[in-house]
């Protein structure tokens, strides 16, 4: 069994959905002590319980000491079965992250499978419904599966109610190296609103494209319906030839529309003027994906201590070691195998 202490690394949720996947994947069962260790508020939230549960559903799995605010648990693996599956968060905590967690077991399944997942789809220290669907699930196509995703409702911070739907047609994943991300082909940037003035809006519109320097015709405003609020978002998408980069800014209570709209957009900028192919969120995300294709490369910004302790828990289960090389042009090589 394989025992990790939650609070090493970025001691986050992270460590307790990698582990997850790639126990159902490799059939090591796992104990987690002082989970979520380094969070203000540590244990498990209600996302990572319904995670924990969508993994046993899918696989007849058991893990004793589930339960919200837990600190540790014990998981053995039982084997994924295909299926048509729904699961609720229950809060507006992050459908994308639960997921994460299911997805990966399920691209080894016999035959393909539907998801429904209810809970948020725009909430802050996740990533958004439109990075998984534009930027993450184009590279997984890419690597041999087929795997769309739909968004039914939008769901915010912190009423939730959020919607979506993922259907999952599995097969082997091929290696990829991916370096280059092409020419640029458009940029467009929105923000999304409900039970709030325009006006704010329209304030994160005018502050990012003054960092940006985005023509008017590409990015503008949306409202949303009442009953899928209250919650702001401001989305901004680069779109190149091999990849696209979302970048989020969430609204939240206090937090002014400038300072929200600056800091999203120089994030994007910052992107844009690197060489790099992926993204902070993307770099994350395809750790995982690389090492179950046996290994492969990709270029990012610098590394976040999230990433790097994603491939400490990889490691731990499949052997499969990244390396993180800055180059001469300041961009990282991140590579295995």
């Amino acid at each position: 069994m394989i025992i990790i202490d939650g609070s090493e690394g970025e001691g986050g949720g992270q460590v307790l959905r990698t582990s997850a996947s790639l126990s159902l994947i490799t059939g090591e069962p796992f104990q987690i002590t002082n989970i979520r260790g380094k969070r203000e508020k540590t244990g498990m939230m209600r996302q990572h319980v319904t995670a924990l549960e969508a993994v046993c559903a899918i696989s007849e799995s058991v893990c004793e000491g589930l339960a919200v605010g837990a600190s540790e648990i014990t998981f053995r693996p039982g084997k994924t079965k295909a299926g048509n599956y729904k699961f609720a968060v229950g809060t507006a905590g992050s459908t994308n992250l639960v997921l994460q967690t299911v997805l990966p077991p399920l691209l080894y399944a016999d035959t393909a499978s539907h998801i429904t997942l209810e809970g948020g789809t725009h909430n802050m220290l996740a990533p958004p419904f439109d990075f998984i669907e534009r930027s993450f699930l184009p590279i997984i196509n890419r690597m041999g599966p087929k795997v769309s995703a739909r968004l039914v409702r939008h769901g915010f911070y912190p009423r939730g109610g959020g919607k979506i739907e993922i259907d999952i047609d599995p097969a082997p994943l091929k290696r990829m190296d991916c370096i280059d991300r092409g020419e640029l082909r458009s940029v467009i940037g929105t923000a999304m609103f409900t039970g709030l003035p325009q006006e704010v809006a329209e304030r994160e519109v005018k502050a990012a494209r003054k960092v940006l320097q985005w023509d008017e015709d590409v990015i503008g405003v949306r409202q949303l319906p009442e009953d899928q609020g209250p919650g702001n978002i401001l989305l901004l998408e680069a779109e190149y030839e091999h990849v696209t980069e979302v970048v989020g800014g969430f609204g939240k209570l206090g937090l002014k529309a400038e300072r929200l709209a600056k800091t999203a957009a120089n994030r994007m900028k910052g992107y844009m003027e690197s060489d790099a192919f992926a993204g902070p969120y993307l770099a994350d995300q395809l750790l995982l994906p690389f090492a179950l294709a046996g290994g492969g490369s990709f270029t990012t910004v610098k590394p976040s201590q999230h990433a790097r302790t994603g491939a400490d828990i990889i490691e731990r289960f499949t052997g499969r070691k990244f390396e993180f090389d800055q180059q001469e042009n300041g961009v990282f090589m991140v590579s295995s195998g």
